[in-house]
């Protein structure tokens, strides 16, 4: 709206010339003088107005609609053996290594029911950069009831905001490509084995950090700084507050990750508890098979010290001792053998040494074999099998813990399942979902690795009495679904 002249007020004198004739002069000057002002206010208030609207359509021009997106995993089947009863304590961590985070092949033993669902809200600026709001929900249950309330673990994994783009950074080579973010989270960089069911590294807590750094043109880093709590669910001002300092630099191929922890009086927590921690990983990535032909491969080392010395989990054990150290190994590839037949070999190896107390030794490794044969494009076959070797030690007496309860043990476990599979295309290789299986596996171990346990004073059961059988090989049955999307 244009303005309104201030001499408005001299032309209505003009016009009302005559009434002066008729009226006292002093009078009608007032008048006038009340109307220029009246005028004037009339002005102000609608420039203020005009700045208002402009400023108004400023901001709603600088960015779109927020875009919504949602998507996750989920799993769902049922497992029996041949009595017919529900099957407790059976997945992929059930042998006694599985307290060290030593997994078995997940083919035909996972019997639970768990989703991962990602909601995400992503703004659009028109000066390039983004915002993005994430919320994960979570929950698992072994019930197979379709009203499972009263079992849930519905869970807020995920809560965060990231902003990218950002013109400040727009000048800046190293910064450019630079994601800002904070809040509760998954690191972006994570990264697992599939047929295990195990990340290679889980960093994870709520913090904040910065990714895609470009000290060079090979040279990408990202630094982050993650909390986490020992002790109880619920934090009071008696739990230890855990931290995570870390960096990790990919070189073309290659990666080089360090993690420094400290946790202040983790010690008085728990007596003896170690206080700080370092974790490196080495690790490459090959977009072949092993530099034989078709597929992809990876493979790394894992050491750690220290609170450090949980090689999986950063920072996700408070009840190490100082001296505690841990060395882990990891591959696996995928390969098309033929148009119908692909495989997935996977190996992972730990030693851990005065882990829990001085003097306690513990090894393992598993090796896992899958292969998937195309019967048709939409039906195949998938095969697997699991071998695991275990060799513990708690360095304590015989019969410490309790009678009957082996304070050490060794041997071996083996898995075999067959899985018919549906999927949409069986040409899409390992990783097309959904699928609806059914499999059998078969079970079997030897009878040293019955009974044992890492230390009733630490809680840390690491015995098959979980699953409630007597006998050291057992068949399975079930269906499952999984999907990813």
């Amino acid at each position: 709206m244009k303005k309104v002249p201030t001499s408005a007020g001299i032309a209505l004198a003009v016009l009302t010339y005559p009434l002066a004739q008729a009226a006292d002069t002093d009078m009608l000057l007032e008048k006038l003088e009340q109307l220029e002002r009246r005028v004037e206010q009339f002005e102000q208030r609608t420039e203020r107005s005009e700045q208002t609207d402009v400023t108004t359509k400023e901001i709603a021009v600088k960015s779109t609609d927020p875009k919504f997106s949602f998507h996750g995993y989920a799993r769902s089947g049922f497992l029996t053996d041949d009595t017919r009863h529900n099957i407790n304590g059976v997945d992929p961590y059930m042998t006694p290594a599985g307290r060290l985070g030593g997994p078995i092949g997940r083919l035909g033993v996972e019997p639970d029911k768990y989703l991962e669902l990602i909601f995400d809200s992503k703004l659009n600026h028109k000066n390039g950069a983004y915002s993005k709001y994430r919320v994960m929900i979570a929950d698992g249950v072994n019930t197979n009831n379709d009203w499972t309330a009263d079992d849930s673990n519905l869970n807020v994994r995920q809560i965060f905001t990231e902003l990218g783009n950002l013109p400040s950074f727009a000048n800046s080579t190293m910064f450019k490509d630079s994601v800002l973010w904070a809040g509760k989270r998954f690191d972006r960089n994570n990264f697992d084995i599939h047929f295990y069911d195990s990340d290679i590294v889980f960093l994870a807590g709520t913090g904040a950090g910065i990714y895609d750094i470009k000290p060079t043109k090979e040279w990408t880093s990202h630094l982050t700084l993650y909390t986490r709590n020992y002790g109880t669910i619920e934090p009071t001002n008696d739990e230890i507050q855990s931290y995570i300092l870390t960096t990790n630099n990919s070189f073309g191929p290659w990666q080089f990750m360090l993690s420094g922890m400290w946790a202040a009086d983790n010690n008085e927590r728990t007596a003896g508890a170690a206080k700080d921690g370092i974790h490196m990983l080495f690790g490459g990535s090959m977009s072949n098979f092993y530099g034989f032909g078709e597929g992809s491969s990876k493979a790394g080392i894992l050491f750690g010290t220290g609170l450090g010395a949980q090689p999986k989990v950063l920072g996700g054990e408070g009840d190490l001792i100082d001296d505690a150290q841990s060395v882990r190994l990891y591959t696996y590839g995928v390969h098309p053998l033929s148009d119908t037949w692909r495989i997935a070999p996977a190996l992972m190896a730990q030693q851990s040494k005065d882990y829990y107390r001085n003097g306690d030794d513990y090894s393992w490794l598993s090796l896992n074999l899958r292969l998937e044969q195309a019967i048709t494009q939409n039906f195949q076959i998938a095969y697997e099998m699991t071998y695991q070797y275990q060799d513990f030690d708690t360095g304590q007496a015989a019969g410490a813990v309790a009678p009957g309860i082996k304070t050490s043990a060794h041997g071996d476990f083996y898995k075999f399942t067959l899985s018919p599979q549906f999927t949409l295309d069986t040409r899409g290789g390992f990783f097309q979902r959904p699928s609806l299986r059914a499999y059998v596996s078969y079970l079997t171990w030897d009878d040293n690795l019955n009974n044992f346990n890492y230390g009733e004073a630490l809680d840390k059961p690491g015995t098959f009495s979980g699953t409630g059988w007597d006998e050291t090989d057992h068949w399975l049955y079930g269906v499952q679904m999984e999907i990813w999307f």
